[in-house]
């Protein structure tokens, strides 16, 4: 928990720092932002990603979780860019009263493959795999998991509208945890104005197929603000969200924030 907050705080402090307006990078920064909203872009990213969730069980707990995010691209043919995209979790886990628990989630690692000259509609479709690697029992499913993933989007002037959908089911594993059969929905709506700023709204929708009925979803909603700048001769982009949770589990968090840095490589 100590390593989550002293990284927390310097993502706090970069994001001040994103606040500084650099005239002269104006208008490279639009360009980036609207790439770093692309999920399948052809660009080298590491984004530091951290959730907070607010109100989790009875007694109104915390839960944190600092999700390490690296993007690479590869070229594996002339007209098809394959995209990878792996999740590896840092998680706070609030158990019962009084009690917690810290480490190392399930990583995720997605292949997207997309068309290296698209049209107006951008997509990358490919396979997601989830590692049991989480550190503790409460930390992760200790099971083997894969499924489809598919992202959509357009970006019609100024907006970057998408959709990310995967679904993962269990295939190896403890064989006394649970089976898993999950369902992730992240649609993406974002409003670049100059200067790299932008307005953007990425909710991530969860159902848990395997949960009994009316404990299944998890719908957040709300939004937030971003910019794209340098930090020395590094391009970044950060940005914060914060969601209230319209349809949860009885046990399921209230509200959340996202607080998101990413280092940009381009091109």
């Amino acid at each position: 928990m100590q390593a989550t907050r002293f990284l927390l705080r310097g993502l706090m402090a970069v994001l001040c720092a994103a606040l500084i307006v650099n005239p002269a990078f104006s208008d490279e920064a639009e360009d980036l932002a609207r790439k770093a909203q692309n999920p399948v872009a052809s660009m080298i990213s590491l984004p530091l990603q951290n959730n907070t969730s607010f109100g989790i069980g009875p007694h109104d707990r915390t839960q944190n979780v600092l999700n390490i995010q690296p993007v690479w691209p590869v070229g594996i043919s002339e007209g098809v860019n394959l995209i990878t995209r792996t999740i590896v979790p840092v998680i706070y886990q609030p158990i019962g009263e009084s009690d917690s628990k810290s480490g190392l989630g399930d990583i995720n690692f997605t292949a997207f493959f997309s068309p290296s000259d698209p049209g107006k509609l951008i997509w990358g479709i490919g396979p997601i795999l989830v590692l049991p690697t989480a550190s503790d029992d409460v930390l992760g499913s200790k099971k083997w998991s894969a499924g489809p993933a598919l992202v959509m989007l357009t970006m019609p002037g100024s907006w970057v509208i998408g959709v990310l959908v995967n679904n993962v089911w269990s295939f190896a594993g403890d064989s006394e945890r649970a089976d898993v059969n999950m369902m992730l929905i992240q649609y993406f709506l974002n409003y670049n104005l100059p200067g790299g700023w932008y307005f953007s709204s990425a909710p991530i929708n969860t159902a848990n197929w395997k949960a009994e009925e009316g404990q299944k979803w998890l719908v957040p909603l709300g939004g937030g603000f971003g910019k794209v700048f340098k930090l020395g001769s590094m391009p970044m982009n950060a940005g914060f969200q914060a969601f209230s949770n319209v349809v949860k589990p009885d046990n399921g968090p209230d509200w959340s924030t996202r607080l998101q840095i990413q280092f940009l490589f381009p091109r």
